[in-house]
């Protein structure tokens, strides 16, 4: 069955892999379990077409270990226990999990004891950020290996090998000075997309030259999953989310048309929905809700729908005031809390102790509870929500504020109980 040139082009063995010279390089990471036998599971997180299951699959070829693919996101249980009693009969086996970031609780729980005994060396691969998206179970048991788009001249060397392998094209074509660079240029770091361009090129070559003609054919638009100057993919979530935050409505659109592009609505609708609360919080809550529904809408619709909703929640954000007062309140407290974590006050405990029943907490008593100290003795009157007066919304939650501070709270319980009857 005739295969794609970039499936022939895969490598079988490291030394075969085009960059990534930090995994695979002299005393490198993969390198070191190669030459000392001794593989550990990993985590190979970046770009589409960047490499990553073609490093997994050379890894365990040159380690001369058995491997078998499983997706997380179709595989179900009972493939997972085939592959565990495989491991069991085989004393070893090397698992590449394709869309680790899928797996689910119930998969991830039947995994976990046998890569923590080591039955099984898993080498799971993702576009998603790692550090957000994977289970914190599943991280701490495996080493973390960012793999990097390639740069044009690792792509233009595949591309020169693709011409003249046997397993390529074989020496059938020539092509026009400058062909090699314009595929590389365009393809952002992607060598599948590069192997697809000349592939599609030859097919439509009817002589023994592939021209930049037949290239531009075949090249319908840029590969836009990345910047120009081989940015990360990571970096052109970070352009939308800032983009937002600077209330720039046409770079949110530019960064928002380049991940539609990839088909990545799971790490749009974290980071948008991370930035709504972050950046927009209490000066639009109600911006914030609709971003959140935009994306249930966007996620029943599909692609390319899918790219209304989300655009009109992202031009609400661009548009809408802005406060980060409640990421500062909470890191505020968190940084308290490092360094004096205090206990709660008795009256506020769920079952306290020893306190006469005009010394709790009452219930029963709503127009007391704002005068209330409910800050540990030591804290009193810090302040860890600082209001942004950057909406009529937030100014109003502010005047409230101010008019509790003003009289005040008191951890005299007893007192405040009887003065208020």
């Amino acid at each position: 069955m005739a295969t794609t040139l970039a499936h022939r082009m895969r490598p079988t063995s490291l030394k075969d892999v085009l960059g990534q010279k930090h995994i695979i390089g002299e005393n490198a990471l993969f390198t070191q379990f190669v030459k000392k036998h001794h593989p550990m599971s990993t985590i190979l997180y970046g770009p589409p077409g960047c490499g990553k299951t073609t490093l997994a699959s050379a890894l365990a070829n040159d380690l001369n270990i058995p491997y078998r693919i499983f997706n997380a996101s179709t595989g179900n249980k009972k493939e997972m226990d085939i592959i565990i009693e495989e491991a069991k009969m085989s004393g070893e086996l090397f698992v590449i999990i394709d869309e680790v970031h899928r797996l689910n609780k119930d998969k991830q729980d039947h995994l976990l004891p046998h890569i923590e005994n080591g039955l099984l060396v898993i080498a799971g691969c993702t576009t998603a950020n790692p550090y957000h998206s994977i289970n914190p179970a599943i991280r701490s048991r495996c080493q973390i290996i960012e793999v990097k788009p390639l740069d044009e001249e690792d792509i233009m060397s595949g591309l020169n090998h693709a011409l003249n392998c046997e397993n390529g094209l074989n020496h059938q074509f020539k092509v026009e000075n400058g062909v090699l660079e314009y595929i590389a240029k365009l393809s952002s770091g992607d060598i599948r997309y590069a192997y697809n361009c000349l592939e599609v090129a030859s097919i439509l070559c009817d002589a023994d030259t592939i021209t930049l003609q037949m290239v531009k054919q075949s090249l319908t638009k840029a590969n836009a999953q990345f910047d120009k100057d081989e940015d990360q993919y990571y970096d052109t979530l970070s352009g939308l989310q800032k983009s937002i935050r600077g209330s720039d409505p046409n770079g949110a659109m530019y960064y928002l048309g380049k991940l539609i592009e990839a088909n990545d609505i799971e790490s749009l609708e974290r980071r948008v929905i991370t930035t709504a609360y972050e950046d927009i919080g209490l000066a639009n809550p109600n911006a914030c809700m609709r971003t959140v529904i935009a994306f249930q809408a966007a996620k029943v619709i599909g692609f390319p729908e899918a790219r209304i909703p989300i655009a009109s929640a992202i031009l609400d954000l661009c548009l809408s005031p802005k406060s980060k007062s409640s990421e500062l309140a909470i890191d505020a407290a968190l940084s308290s809390l490092a360094t004096h974590p205090y206990k709660a006050p008795k009256y506020l405990r769920l079952s306290p102790v020893g306190l006469e029943d005009d010394e709790k907490y009452d219930y029963n008593r709503p127009e007391l509870w704002e005068y209330i100290q409910y800050l540990p003795e030591p804290l009193k009157g810090v302040q860890f929500y600082i209001p942004w007066m950057t909406s009529n919304y937030e100014k109003a939650l502010a005047e409230n504020y101010r008019r509790i501070l003003k009289h005040g709270r008191t951890s005299h319980i007893k007192e405040l109980n009887n003065k208020k009857k």
